[in-house]
């Protein structure tokens, strides 16, 4: 059970506030009715308090809600699930963007915010209304799910076998008020909450220790859009560079003199690539970074296009072309990546968490 933790909940159990403003009924989505644009999945993970706080952190995701699913009664109540005689779970219905995150990669993000062997619950909350499940949408999904499943069974990362179903979706009702967006509406209670029901430390002990670390769930969702996507999304100018190799001109592009503090990402996949903390003024007219915010996004390729050989810098998930990194940068790395702002998204450290880049705003030391 939650209760130990829901000091917030437990008071306004007392104030008498309980209700929610916000409209409890069924919201009974399928892949068929969602726009051209939007898609919707649906995962059990324990807590939703949780799982809510986790999807929406990944680039792609619209919208995540908590709520309940897997039961029999109509517009049940937290009390009567969390009972667990309705045979509904807490769980996230998730909206996203398929052209910047796939189902595929929603489900990485899923293995590695729960424990996957647990059929009795979820950590410190115990019982049938905590378990974990994959309510897919269609056939897809179902495919999907089962492979996803059955891959990480065959891991070896679990000695005992996954316990997580896979079920039909079926009807979905948005959780009371209180609890929608509770990480950002009682931040203290909430890591509280996480902390001492010991979800973080067995995500971090499983999936974020020293051996083996494995990508957070953010950088596991970016990925490459198809290529009549980018033809829409990017410039001209930002399609020649990415996708043909091309360079954009010195002292006539967006970021070579940007002063402002933030990140820099893919424009194509969205994925972190450098910080205005390491960046320089190399007097190239080109942006110059000493060194990758994210190194586990930055591959590099021997480039022999102009008769001399270079390093090419390519991300790694959007396969776009960046620029090239030279040995001829400032101390304490001595290098010189050389970037086109064409290939660049700016983000600026106030609209981090807004973006969902929450993980890097503390690099600024701002309140």
């Amino acid at each position: 059970m939650k209760t130990p933790y829901l000091f917030p909940v437990i008071i306004c159990f007392f104030l008498g506030c309980q209700g929610s403003s916000v409209d409890q009924g069924e919201v009974n989505v399928t892949m068929a009715q969602t726009s051209e644009k939007t898609a919707t999945a649906t995962f059990a993970g324990g807590c939703f308090w949780c799982s809510e706080a986790d999807f929406e952190k990944i680039p792609g995701v619209i919208k995540a809600i908590s709520g309940y699913t897997g039961g029999l009664k109509d517009n049940p109540t937290y009390e009567e699930v969390s009972s667990g005689r309705t045979g509904h779970v807490e769980a996230v219905q998730v909206s996203y963007d398929p052209a910047k995150v796939g189902y595929e990669q929603l489900l990485d993000a899923y293995w590695r915010h729960i424990d996957p062997t647990d059929a009795g619950g979820q950590f410190a909350d115990r019982g049938s209304q905590y378990k974990t499940a994959i309510f897919y949408h269609d056939d897809e999904q179902k495919r999907i799910a089962e492979k996803s499943k059955d891959d990480l069974a065959k891991s070896g990362k679990f000695k005992k076998p996954i316990a997580t179903a896979i079920v039909k979706f079926t009807k979905f009702y948005a959780a009371e008020d209180y609890h929608q967006d509770y990480s950002k509406k009682e931040p203290l209670h909430y890591q509280a909450y996480r902390q001492g029901s010991g979800r973080e430390e067995f995500i971090q002990n499983v999936w974020e220790g020293a051996a083996g670390k494995a990508p957070s769930a953010a950088v596991q969702a970016y990925r490459k859009p198809d290529d009549a996507t980018l033809r829409k999304k990017l410039t001209p100018l930002q399609y020649e560079v990415t996708q043909n190799n091309g360079t954009e001109r010195a002292f006539q592009n967006e970021y070579w003199d940007n002063k402002k503090e933030g990140i820099y990402v893919d424009i194509v996949s969205g994925e972190p690539l450098f910080s205005s903390l390491d960046k320089y003024d190399s007097g190239t007219g080109w942006p110059s970074f000493t060194k990758p915010l994210e190194p586990g996004n930055i591959v590099e390729k021997t480039d022999r296009s102009l008769f001399t050989e270079r390093t090419e810098i390519r991300s790694k998930h959007g396969d776009s072309h960046l620029g090239h990194v030279f040995p001829d940068g400032p101390k304490p790395t001595g290098l010189r990546y050389c970037m086109n702002s064409a290939a660049l998204r700016f983000i600026p450290w106030e609209n981090l968490a807004k973006e969902g880049y929450g993980q890097y705003r503390g690099l600024f030391n701002k309140k």
